[in-house]
């Protein structure tokens, strides 16, 4: 099977932006785990993006180790965008497990670990990620 890196770049970036979306719908009610989820799943998704580009990503929660090794080869005036969302990526994955599990040892279930504070700052976080995503690649020029 052929993989088109165009079409994964576009579906990866598809996740990122309905992630999001949903961590945006998410804050309106008030479901503080479900927006670290959601934000966390857009962050990835937006560095498995520009990975794309370049790879097919690997399946992991934490792809910025594989940015940050793109990125040491991007043109200098996209390369701190990229390091940035690779950052990014690296803040949030630890609440992959968090927000959809809790913290198990400690008794706590996903809703009782976040608070507004917390869940804003995973949604700018991820908002952020999401536009340096788009300058990436149209930098790029693969948008």
């Amino acid at each position: 099977m052929i993989i088109d890196p165009s079409n994964e770049v576009k579906y990866k970036l598809k996740l990122a932006e309905r992630y999001l979306m949903e961590a945006c719908r998410s804050y309106r009610r008030r479901d503080y785990g479900e927006i670290i989820s959601y934000s966390q799943l857009s962050a990835e998704n937006s560095a498995e993006a520009i990975i794309a580009v370049f790879r097919i990503p690997s399946w992991s929660n934490d792809p910025s180790g594989e940015l940050l090794d793109i990125a040491k080869n991007l043109p200098e005036n996209i390369r701190g965008n990229a390091i940035e969302v690779a950052e990014s990526a690296r803040t949030l994955a630890p609440e992959h497990g968090r927000s959809v599990y809790g913290e198990l040892l400690r008794g706590l279930t996903p809703w009782d670990i976040y608070n507004k504070e917390d869940a804003e700052k995973a949604l700018k976080l991820a908002e952020k990620t999401f536009k340096k995503t788009i300058g990436v690649l149209r930098g790029l020029k693969t948008l």
